[in-house]
């Protein structure tokens, strides 16, 4: 019987598949199910920064402003009824997860700058919520922000709600660093309890005909694992964090690449979005099989054996594996 648990941000996972933040966690039924298949954890659907900070006339008022010289102008933020939950409802429905199911619940906080808004990662840890995802996302787009303040902001915005809280808190962020081993050692070292790599920056579609930008959200498919697969391979051993791979895990075999390089979680979302929550089981059993079948006994066996660790120039490594793979198409 190979050993499937995992550790993950202190907190001891009886397997390595955790649903990442998605609509299917809005709902409790399909909590109940995702436990019920098997997840090891489940990270809650984003509380946003706009949501607690903004009352709802003032939100109101914020969204139509301007929109009769801007036509994109209502597309910045999603209509105040498509917003699933307030805040309180929010934390209520934590509560009531954990009374649901016995696996950790983690919250999510989805922000860019420091404020009052933050405090709600206490609320969340009252409510019972294991741990915290802060969910930065964040897309520069003014010319007068360095590189440096960019980064600055997760650092800061890491450090307020460490402040709020004493529950394991994880940082989830975007590939676009210039130095992301820099920046991943930094927030380390702040205090964070894992990285979750990568957010996806989600690339908005035009309407020619209407003059709106209109969203496209695109599920994601197993090539994009490729980026974090190798970032993880790269930081693994570097910082003391725990490390969760997500976007494009859709199969067992992604799973067993994503431990190989030194997670110690598999986060999904689009796959079970695609096939419904019971593929959570089809995957356990799935890399149960290959385990088993390659006389692998546990997961903490296999983590790491694919990352970059031993070797003593990961650059040069990657210089080289980059032309290797420019010369091998025929």
């Amino acid at each position: 019987m190979v050993d499937l648990t995992t550790t993950y941000m202190g907190l001891k996972l009886k397997n390595p598949i955790v649903p990442s933040a998605s609509p299917l966690s809005a709902d409790l039924d399909r909590v109940k199910q995702m436990a019920e298949a098997g997840a090891a954890a489940i990270t809650l659907h984003s509380l946003f920064e706009e949501q607690i900070e903004f009352e709802a006339e003032e939100l109101a008022h914020f969204l139509e402003h301007g929109t009769y010289s801007f036509a994109e102008a209502l597309t910045y933020f999603p209509p105040q009824h498509e917003y699933r939950r307030g805040p309180e409802e929010y934390v209520e429905h934590i509560r009531r997860c954990k009374e649901a199911v016995d696996i950790p619940i983690i919250a999510s906080l989805n922000g860019i700058s420091t404020g009052g808004w933050i405090r709600y990662a206490q609320k969340f840890q009252q409510a019972g919520a294991d741990a915290v995802e802060l969910n930065v996302y964040f897309i520069p787009t003014s010319p007068h922000l360095m590189s440096y303040d960019v980064e600055d902001l997760y650092v800061k915005l890491l450090r307020e709600v460490k402040k709020h809280v004493t529950i394991p808190v994880a940082m989830k962020l975007s590939p676009y660093f210039s130095a992301m081993p820099h920046v991943a050692s930094m927030l380390d070292a702040e205090g964070a309890d894992a990285l979750v790599l990568f957010n996806r920056f989600y690339q908005p579609d035009i309407d020619i005909e209407k003059l709106e930008v209109t969203p496209n959200l695109q599920l994601s498919t197993p090539v994009e694992m490729r980026l974090p697969l190798r970032w993880i391979a790269i930081l693994y051993g570097r910082v003391n964090c725990s490390l969760a791979l997500t976007s494009g895990i859709h199969r067992p075999e992604d799973v067993i690449k994503a431990v190989m390089v030194g997670a110690d979680v598999a986060n999904v979302c689009s796959v079970l979005l695609k096939e419904g929550v019971g593929k959570i089981s089809d995957l356990l059993q799935g890399v149960t099989r290959w385990m088993e079948e390659h006389e692998y006994e546990s997961v903490a066996q296999m983590k790491g054996s694919m990352s970059h660790k031993s070797c003593p120039e990961p650059a040069a490594f990657e210089r080289a594996n980059y032309m290797k793979v420019l010369n091998s198409y025929r």
